[in-house]
């Protein structure tokens, strides 16, 4: 039997570019869910709901400003010192 291969715990991987790049693109589908991926999962929550009552009222012409904040939580968490102060 070979080695056990563990994933690495999401706080491990926040650092890794791969990650980031994946995490970009996944804010273009699914803001809310990139937004819980940066480590901010209540204000992930919050903005679901909204997302989705934006989606369907606007026909989604409010999607690009979800995007945007995506983008910039992600940004934020990559400056972010690793000791998350």
């Amino acid at each position: 039997m070979g080695p056990v291969i563990r994933p690495r715990p999401l706080e491990t991987q926040r650092g890794n570019p791969i990650f980031a790049a994946m995490n970009y693109l996944l804010a273009l589908l699914l803001p809310p869910l990139s937004i819980v991926l940066t480590g901010r999962p209540i204000l992930g929550l919050l903005v679901l709901p909204v997302w989705i009552l934006a989606l369907v009222f606007s026909g989604g012409l409010t999607h690009p400003m979800f995007i945007l904040l995506a983008w910039l939580l992600i940004f934020q968490s990559r400056e972010r010192p690793a000791g998350g102060g």
